[in-house]
């Protein structure tokens, strides 16, 4: 009876050895935010085209469902030049990705009482780029985070009306503060300096309490908000018009390799911000309160314009219609570097994706064909 059993084991042991073996070879598949299934062999073509077409140098791409990384890659090449191939350490801009990033941020320092999300920014730090108009005395976080600021998006590049006899490059408010909605990465450069008065830091020194409060907790270990050795050593080429543009992004002259660029600045992969967004739909790191500011309608956007889709905004986040309830997401453009993510915050799924060119949005619309 005993020699049986040991048969009878070794069998079922063999049997569940096999299976395994054969399990481990069938193609497997990921959910869609909207319902489909999609093969990994599919993806692995997909990107592999992308590449291939030389439309597309580098990617990093990453897919979520239910709450986990279920299919990641870097693919491509670091440049044209040398041509050498990406790997798992490549860095890519995540342009204005690095909003949602820099918002929960701020949301952990609320948490932490260092920051009022509706006391006027001014009570911190009078902001001498425009304290010419007095109206600029009502904007608050809240209306930093989503875009009811009045600030325009950059002054060196949004420039006021003529009529209004404004130089340009000179800060201006484009409506009475938390009155209407407009896209500001001015508004997030003027937080994070309240942020670094705040935390007795300044803007060269920040990103190392971003890391301590942010990266090292959720262990995002490629998410820099400032340049670094291993930036230097691994970030990607970025090409517009198929010419390399190689420059640090930075919309104001004060902003540069050095300093934390909260509305555009953040150095990343897709492997780092998918658990980055993971935490987020978790709720990891902060107050349940926080995470429903962050993903609650803040405003609501007029249907009559076109915002390519978006409804409305919470904080640092964009919200629109989707299968299940809401999707929310967020557009990278740094013209060198694009990139986008989609999630839905119910079923904890989505992808995120960086690409080192100008054709970001082309290829969003490919990705989600498939």
């Amino acid at each position: 009876m005993d020699i049986m059993k040991y048969i009878m084991i070794k069998v079922l042991f063999l049997s569940v050895l096999l299976l395994s073996m054969f399990t481990a070879n069938v193609d497997a598949q990921y959910v869609t935010l909207n319902g489909h299934d999609v093969s990994v062999s599919s993806l692995d073509r997909f990107i592999l085209n992308e590449i291939d077409s030389k439309e597309i140098p580098a990617i990093s791409i990453a897919i979520i469902n239910d709450g986990k990384i279920v299919y990641q890659k870097n693919a491509g090449v670091k440049d044209f030049i040398t041509n050498k191939s990406v790997d798992e350490n490549s860095i890519f801009e995540a342009a204005s990705l690095s909003k949602t990033v820099f918002a929960y941020f701020v949301m952990k320092l609320v948490d932490r009482g260092i920051l009022d999300l509706d006391k006027p920014l001014y009570k911190y730090m009078i902001y001498k780029d425009i304290e010419n108009d007095n109206r600029y005395k009502n904007i608050t976080a809240r209306m930093v985070l989503d875009h009811t600021s009045g600030l325009p998006n950059w002054r060196t590049s949004d420039f006021a009306d003529p009529k209004r006899n404004f130089k340009e490059g000179d800060l201006y408010l484009k409506f009475n503060p938390g009155s209407a909605y407009s896209y500001s990465g001015e508004g997030y450069y003027f937080l994070s300096k309240v942020i670094a008065k705040l935390t007795k830091t300044d803007l060269t020194t920040l990103d190392n309490l971003f890391q301590k409060e942010v990266a090292l907790p959720l262990n995002l270990q490629h998410s820099w908000f400032s340049i670094n050795n291993f930036i230097v050593d691994h970030k990607v080429t970025g090409y517009m018009n198929k010419k390399a543009v190689i420059r640090w992004p930075g919309s104001l002259p004060d902003l540069n390799s050095k300093t934390f660029g909260a509305a555009g600045g953040l150095h990343t992969d897709a492997g780092s911000y998918a658990k980055f967004l993971i935490a987020l739909m978790n709720g990891k790191g902060l107050s349940k309160k926080s995470v429903n500011e962050m993903f609650k309608f803040q405003v609501r956007l007029d249907q009559n314009k076109d915002y390519d889709g978006d409804i409305g905004w919470g904080l640092g986040i964009g919200i629109r219609p989707g299968v299940n309830g809401f999707d929310y997401n967020h557009r990278g453009n740094n013209g060198n570097f694009q990139s986008y993510y989609l999630i839905n915050e119910k079923d904890r799924s989505g992808y995120v994706f960086f690409v080192s060119c100008d054709k970001g949005a082309e290829f969003n619309e490919r990705l989600k064909k498939l």
